[in-house]
C-alpha cells in the first residue's frame, strides 16, 4: 500500500525525471565566484587541506531575515530560487531550520499563504492518524502473513536500541517507542523504500528537528522523495556509486586507474556514505543537516551527493596512490574520513561542479546531475 490520503491521491511528491536533452548547465553566484580557482581547490582538497578560508562565507539565514522572505499573509515576497541558492552558500540558522525544511522538503507549498499552511499541516496530521489507525488494524495479519514484516520489525527493534539516546547532561533526546512507531509504518506505507540500516539514524534526526510525530513521518517521506531516494538501496544507491565511477574516470583518469586495478571494488564498498547519507562523517547533528538541506535545495544541481564523495575520496587521493593501497586499505582510509565540517565539504564540491561545467562533460553526467 502506498503511503496516500483518503481520496486516494498521493501525498508524495513526484520524483523529478532526468531531463532527455540537456542544452546547458545552470550556473549560481557561488560557482561564478569559485569557477576561476577550481583547479587551485582541487588541489587542496587532494592533500587534506582546509578550505574553510578560501571563500568567505556569509552568517546563515536567521529567524529575521527568514520572515522578510515573505510578505503580511505569509506569501513568498523572494523567488525560490533566491532562497535555495542563499542556502547553498550560507546555511539556516538552527532556530529557522524546522520551518524552512518544510518548504525544502515540499511539506509546504512555496506558494501557500500562512492560513493555507495551517490547513496543510492539519491535513498532515489527520493523514497521519488515519495511517496509524489503519496500520493498528492489519497488523495481526501481517504478523502472522508476512514473515519480513517480524523481521523487520525485530531489526527496527535492534537499530533503535543501540541508539545513544541522552546529551551529556543525562538527558532524554529521543523517545525510541515513537521511533520504532514511525520507522514500522514507514516501512508498511512506503512500498518504494524497503527499512534498511541507517533509516533509524535519519529519522531520529527528524525527530530531534521537529515536535510531532506527523512532522517527523511526512518530512522523512517527503525527505525520499526530493532527493530521488538517493540513499535507498535498491533504488538510488547502486546508481550514486556507477556514477562516481564514472565522474572519477572523466575528472582523474590516473585515479581512476589505481582504483580499477589494485584498488578494485573500493568505490563500490562505499555505499554506506550514501545508505547513512553521510551521517558517520561529520562532527556534528548541524553538519549533517547543512549537508541535507543543500541537497534538498537542488542546487548547484541534481545529485550533488555524488560530488560529495567525490571530494571526500580526494581528501585520500594522494595518501592512496603514494602507499599504493588496495581496496580493503582504500574502504579504511574514507572510514577514516570523521568530524568533518560541512561547510568545507560542501565548498569542496561546489568546487568539483565548478570545474566539470567547464569542460566537455559526457552526456550520461549532464544527465544525472541536471
Amino acid at each position: 500500500m502506498q503511503v496516500g490520503n483518503t481520496s486516494g491521491q498521493t501525498l508524495l511528491p513526484r520524483v523529478r525525471p532526468t531531463p532527455r536533452f540537456v542544452t546547458s548547465w545552470p550556473i549560481c553566484p557561488i560557482l561564478v565566484q569559485m569557477a576561476g580557482h577550481a583547479r587551485v581547490i582541487k588541489k587542496c582538497v587532494s592533500q587534506s587541506i582546509s578550505i574553510k578560508h578560501t571563500v568567505k562565507r556569509k552568517p546563515p539565514i536567521d529567524k529575521t531575515e527568514w520572515d522578510s522572505f515573505f510578505d503580511e499573509n505569509g506569501h513568498l515576497a523572494k523567488s525560490r530560487d533566491f532562497i535555495c541558492v542563499n542556502i547553498l552558500e550560507r546555511g539556516l540558522h538552527p532556530f529557522v531550520r524546522t520551518e524552512a525544511w518544510k518548504f525544502l522538503t515540499g511539506y509546504f507549498s512555496w506558494q501557500s499563504s500562512q492560513d493555507e499552511r495551517l490547513t496543510v499541516d492539519s491535513m498532515r496530521r489527520k493523514n497521519y492518524k488515519a495511517l496509524c489507525q489503519m496500520y493498528e488494524k492489519i497488523q495481526p495479519l501481517l504478523e502472522n502473513l508476512h514473515r519480513n514484516f517480524i523481521e523487520t520489525r525485530n531489526n527496527i527493534v535492534r537499530d533503535i536500541q543501540k541508539l545513544y539516546d541522552k546529551d551529556p547532561l543525562g538527558n532524554v533526546l529521543i523517545d525510541k517507542k515513537r521511533l520504532e512507531k514511525i520507522l514500522l509504518l514507514s516501512y508498511v506505507c512506503n512500498t518504494q523504500a524497503e527499512y534498511q540500516q541507517g533509516f533509524h539514524e535519519m529519522v531520529m534526526l527528524f525527530q530531534l528537528m521537529v515536535e510531532h510525530d506527523h512532522e517527523t513521518f511526512w518530512l522523512f517521506q517527503f525527505f525520499l522523495q526530493k532527493t530521488e531516494h538517493s540513499c535507498v538501496i535498491n533504488i538510488g544507491v547502486g546508481k550514486n556509486l556507477d556514477m562516481l565511477s564514472t565522474l572519477i574516470t572523466f575528472l582523474d583518469p590516473m585515479f581512476a586507474e589505481h582504483l580499477k586495478g589494485k584498488g578494485a571494488g573500493a568505490v563500490q564498498s562505499l555505499f554506506p556514505w550514501f545508505c547513512f547519507c553521510f551521517q558517520r562523517a561529520f562532527k556534528s547533528f548541524d553538519d549533517v543537516w547543512r549537508l541535507w538541506e543543500v541537497l534538498l535545495t537542488g542546487k548547484p544541481c541534481r545529485n550533488f551527493q555524488v560530488l560529495v564523495a567525490y571530494s571526500m575520496l580526494q581528501m585520500v587521493r594522494e595518501q592512496v596512490l603514494q602507499e599504493s593501497m588496495g581496496g580493503d586499505d582504500i574502504l579504511l582510509a574514507c572510514n577514516n574520513l570523521i568530524d568533518l565540517d560541512a561547510d568545507e565539504l560542501i565548498s569542496a564540491a561546489c568546487m568539483v561542479y565548478a570545474e566539470l561545467i567547464q569542460k566537455d562533460v559526457p552526456q550520461t553526467l549532464k544527465d544525472f546531475f541536471l
